[in-house]
């Protein structure tokens, strides 16, 4: 099986410089918007497909990294100094010698391929002569685009030694992407003999159907004849599409567009493709839908997936532990095959949460029930006298048995975390003892009340705000007290209190303790 190994830039779109290593079957790429997923996916797509056209309808003023060209327009503007920009590609060993060099940064002979766009040295005069210049300008169309294997030989697009193919849903209503689609899977599917075959005789029909369909017509025209087109723009593969029960892609609602491309993409034929990559497949679909092309994706081998994604559904349920997280603010991806295996199988088994938000988040606060997630950003703002959302920190509510799932990932990511629980009767055993291995992990604390009669947060609750809550919720209470009827309608005296008290209600000591030590 031929695979990508690792993946290195240098000045390509947000990266300066980038580094990153694949796994030979699944890589689910997550992160913020801008933090780079998509630049990924093309960078790869670009190597790949060997076409310096795709680079140029691209720009390179849009391919370079825009600040690296900032900076040089604001130095001294030196020829020498000019940046450049590589994608490389580095492959598991295939034994073949057009791939096998030293042509890489790395200086060490293994296989891949590279895409290079640096200036053209014949034209170094004319950069110079505009270098010059006072204002700023850059030579982008000084620069060359070069695609050249390991071993140093030039290679395009009419050779692949990997075979690939980009679904991108993000782009799914549009025309133009669609025909490269079909036109990339009859590529990938058609091997050259059989599309020469079909080119040949797709223009021996329309010759035919001249002569023989319209010859009475022409017969009536003076000096013209009706034809048919036969040139690039019309030929075989703008003609053709693809069809399910008869009826054209591009007629078919946009969710079923996507299922019915990556169905296609992901389709068992192995010997047609080595690489997938999948631009955002959950756009337009539903949860049903969604479900099913997870197992789509499951249940393929022998080709090497790539998908960029916001989905936490495909993200856990593909196995969290193929995971690379990128944010917007580093330029060093973060692999989760490190994590617990068994906590990568609880979130691949556990119904849907919201383990993408926390990540993807510098901080957290983890709490275990609907209560405390409805009353906590309102005991953040009386505590802090600041809003929430302004503080880069994020509230999950997680069922109380999952506090530990959470943070074998947090032990991983760094990700400050505060997890804020029930005692349950005994803060010793539930929330020391019982949290005893992550001690030494200084991003991680868990946060309760001490005293085991205050063994719920209804209790301590009631306990911090009792003339509040006995105005609210003692009225026509004959057979359960104030507190009884807060502990058998959690939630509701929560959204109570937050509607009616929000600004008056104080916070239990635990729970403020928790969001000084987070805000730090």
């Amino acid at each position: 099986m031929k695979f990508i190994t690792r993946l290195k830039l240098k000045n390509f779109k947000r990266f300066q410089t980038f580094i990153v290593d694949f796994d030979d079957k699944l890589n689910i790429l997550v992160g913020d918007n801008e933090s780079g997923k998509s630049s990924i996916i093309e960078a790869i797509n670009l190597v790949l497909s060997g076409s310096r056209s795709k680079v140029e309808s691209t720009g390179l003023e849009n391919v370079f990294n825009s600040q690296v060209i900032k900076d040089f327009l604001i130095s001294d503007k030196k020829y020498e100094s000019l940046p450049t920009l590589f994608i490389e590609l580095y492959f598991n060993e295939q034994n073949n010698p057009d791939l096998n060099g030293k042509n890489n940064s790395d200086e060490t002979i293994c296989d891949g391929l590279k895409l290079e766009i640096i200036p053209n040295d014949e034209l170094s005069k004319d950069i110079q002569e505009i270098l010059k210049q006072a204002e700023p300008v850059f030579p982008f169309e000084f620069y060359t685009i070069k695609f050249n294997t390991f071993s140093a030989e030039a290679y395009s697009g009419y050779r692949k030694y990997l075979r690939h193919i980009l679904v991108d849903n993000a782009q799914i209503s549009s025309e133009y992407a669609i025909k490269e689609y079909v036109k990339d899977m009859y590529g990938a599917f058609a091997n050259s003999v059989e599309q020469n075959i079909h080119h040949n005789e797709y223009r021996k029909h329309k010759e035919a159907f001249k002569k023989n369909i319209l010859k009475d017509l022409n017969a009536r025209v003076p000096t013209y004849d009706f034809s048919i087109r036969s040139n690039s723009k019309a030929n075989l593969e703008t003609d053709l599409t693809l069809t399910e029960n008869d009826i054209s892609i591009e007629n078919k609602g946009k969710g079923i567009q996507c299922f019915i491309k990556t169905e296609f993409a992901l389709s068992r034929t192995q010997e047609n493709l080595d690489v997938i990559l999948l631009e955002e497949p959950e756009n337009h679909l539903s949860h049903i839908n969604m479900k099913k092309l997870i197992r789509k994706i499951s249940d393929t081998s022998e080709k090497q997936i790539f998908i960029s994604t916001h989905s936490n559904l495909i993200s856990t349920r593909l196995n969290l532990r193929n995971s690379i997280l990128l944010n917007s603010n580093s330029e060093i991806p973060v692999l989760l095959k490190d994590i617990d295996e068994t906590t990568s199988k609880f979130f691949i088994k556990a119904p849907d949460n919201n383990i993408l938000e926390f990540v993807l988040s510098k901080k957290v606060i983890l709490v275990e029930g609907d209560a405390e997630f409805i009353l906590l950003e309102s005991f953040f703002n009386n505590v802090k006298g600041a809003a929430l959302e302004l503080s880069d920190i994020h509230i999950i509510s997680v069922d109380g048995t999952s506090f530990k799932r959470y943070l074998e990932i947090a032990k991983v990511l760094k990700i400050k975390t505060a997890v804020v629980r029930d005692n349950d009767g005994d803060y010793q055993n539930n929330c020391v003892d019982n949290f005893s291995d992550y001690k030494a992990f200084s991003f991680i604390r868990v946060f309760s009340e001490e005293d085991p009669k205050l063994s719920t947060f209804e209790i301590s609750l009631y306990n911090t705000n009792n003339a509040i809550c006995d105005e609210l919720f003692s009225a026509g209470r004959v057979k359960l007290s104030v507190l009884e009827f807060m502990l058998k309608n959690k939630a509701e005296v929560a959204f109570q209190l937050l509607d009616k008290k929000a600004n008056t209600i104080s916070t239990p000591t635990y729970i403020k303790s928790a969001i000084e030590w987070i805000s730090e």
